[in-house]
């Protein structure tokens, strides 16, 4: 794992094809590079998240007043 990436959990689909992961990483270059690591082996699709209070105060933070 490169400095800076942080594995949090993964989950499996009932099928055990799809495997899902929450990884941490600062910027997407960092993730890139444990990516690079194994995509000989594996698909990825990356979906950046946020947290949920994250998400929330930065949309109202771009709302227009009332």
């Amino acid at each position: 794992m490169p400095e800076g990436v942080v594995y949090h959990d993964s989950w499996l689909d009932g099928t055990g094809s799809r495997c899902f992961q929450i990884m941490e990483a600062a910027s997407r270059e960092l993730l890139d590079i444990w990516i690079a690591r194994w995509e000989d082996l594996l698909k990825f699709e990356v979906v950046p998240v946020l947290a949920s209070s994250d998400f929330w105060a930065k949309r109202s933070a771009h709302q227009p007043p009332h």
